[in-house]
């Protein structure tokens, strides 16, 4: 083999590392989204604090960290958003296991069902970093403290929008953004306790809308296609509402339902004052953030004895508006 060939093949291999490497840097930034970290500026904080939401742009994640940056910044903490680009388990287990590695001060994560989970909090508490779960908790775990809806009471809320607000025989459509998520499970529970006392109503199907606007507007018209008789929706998700109302709107606006959904997004309070929405069951995102942070500073320092700390969860329909706080905005 002359020096040339051997020269050129040198040449080849190198550009097709630099291509393999170039890959797996840009499929590893679409999965996640990790913000840039400054390390200089987060050794001139108190702390290091890592949040770890559901999903990128998801509006109610992003009110959540809203709301914790604020008080992030008011406490001298250097707070690092990251999620996957759409919601993910495995991908956020990876991103929790990298927060540990990265030894944080503390980290704020929703809870996932499964031993993966478990296990990694008990490595970050083995190495000193305190673990909340947010919006959804798992209490086999070793986290420090839960902040959020009590989902259970929220599930019978919903139930109590109907019991409250229609008469006669109702048949219900349920979309859930995910079936296998905690705080989804015990949302559906709360409402199936609550409506056994009221015989009039019945759940008629339950379908997933992976939480996007697009999964539940083609849940309702499942629903809809297979139980066109149902007189009542509930979106147990953040954009379930939202995602109903439009999909409904295109397959049959004459249709009347009584529709609640969950949460106080600017969409949702909009869908509310025209209608579309009869009530929607209330969470504080922004104060979850804020609650977040002030308990992972308390727990630098020590453990809570009070470890459940649930944000005001409350029915808001049109005729209540006004009742909503700066919160929601």
């Amino acid at each position: 083999m002359n020096i040339y060939r051997k020269r050129l093949i040198f040449l080849l291999a190198t550009i097709l590392f630099i291509v393999s490497c170039s890959v797996m840097l840009y499929f590893g930034y679409k999965t996640f989204y990790i913000e840039e970290t400054n390390n200089n500026a987060a050794d001139n904080y108190r702390y290091h604090f890592a949040l770890i939401a559901e999903e990128t742009e998801n509006a109610y994640w992003r009110l959540i960290e809203d709301g914790a940056k604020k008080a992030a910044r008011e406490k001298e903490i250097y707070l690092e958003y990251v999620a996957p680009k759409k919601a993910d388990n495995d991908q956020l287990l990876v991103l929790f296991d990298r927060m540990i590695a990265a030894k944080v001060d503390g980290i704020i994560i929703q809870g996932i069902e499964g031993n993966r989970f478990v296990d990694l909090v008990h490595k970050a508490i083995e190495r000193n970093i305190p673990v909340i779960t947010i919006d959804t908790d798992v209490k086999s775990s070793e986290r420090k403290a839960y902040v959020g809806t009590d989902n259970y009471y929220a599930g019978q809320l919903a139930a109590q929008t109907i019991i409250q607000h229609t008469q006669g025989e109702q048949r219900v459509g349920i979309v859930m953004g995910r079936l296998d998520a905690i705080n989804q499970k015990e949302r559906l529970a709360g409402f199936k306790e609550e409506i056994k006392n009221a015989p009039r109503i019945e759940i008629a199907d339950i379908k997933e809308s992976q939480i996007t606007k697009i999964g539940a507007a083609q849940a309702a018209y499942e629903i809809y296609k297979q139980h066109p008789s149902i007189t009542a929706l509930v979106g147990m998700s953040a954009l379930d509402g939202i995602g109903i109302v439009q999909g409904m709107q295109e397959v049959a606006p004459e249709k009347e339902l009584y529709i609640t959904s969950f949460d106080i997004l600017p969409e949702t309070v909009e869908y509310i004052k025209q209608g579309n929405i009869d009530a929607t069951i209330s969470q504080y995102p922004k104060q979850m953030g804020r609650t977040s942070i002030d308990t992972l500073i308390t727990l630098q320092n020590k453990d809570l004895l009070k470890n459940e700390k649930f944000i005001d969860t409350s029915i808001i329909t049109k005729g209540n508006l006004e009742k909503l706080s700066g919160d929601w905005k």
